[in-house]
């Protein structure tokens, strides 16, 4: 599969989303869930879950009547995979260019520049 293939679209963050808030769901779990937001049929979201499972972003168990389907990656996985894939694509790989429009793009509370002062730190300490 190519990067691009490897790259979920919205719609399936969205579904990764409530999957991985749940842990693991059915079609009908993650309709409901979606529902609360949007306006989304059923036969669109089992489709998507479908092709999902296909391009392996989810595992499907079919041993019970409701399929259960289940995230293949954690969260922080996908999202570190995703950010990764950006900073490539549009930063020239520039970890420093994607984290200054980052905090450029909305307002930073002081407790968030706390939180990324301690990571910063971290960091320099494993270095």
């Amino acid at each position: 599969m190519s990067p691009q293939q490897n790259r979920p679209t919205d719609s399936e963050l969205d579904i990764l989303a409530v999957i991985w808030q749940l842990g693991s769901a059915t079609v009908r779990e993650v309709h409901t869930e979606l529902s609360k937001t949007r306006d989304t049929g059923y036969t669109t979201v089992l489709k998507l879950m479908q092709i999902m499972t296909e391009k392996q972003f989810l595992v499907r168990d079919e041993s019970q009547r409701s399929h259960i389907y289940r995230a293949r990656q954690r969260a922080a996985s996908t999202q570190k995979q995703l950010v990764r894939d950006l900073m490539v694509r549009a930063f020239g790989g520039s970890p420093e260019k994607l984290v200054m429009q980052a905090l450029s793009a909305k307002k930073t509370s002081p407790e968030e520049i706390a939180d990324i002062r301690r990571m910063l730190d971290e960091l320099e300490g494993k270095q």
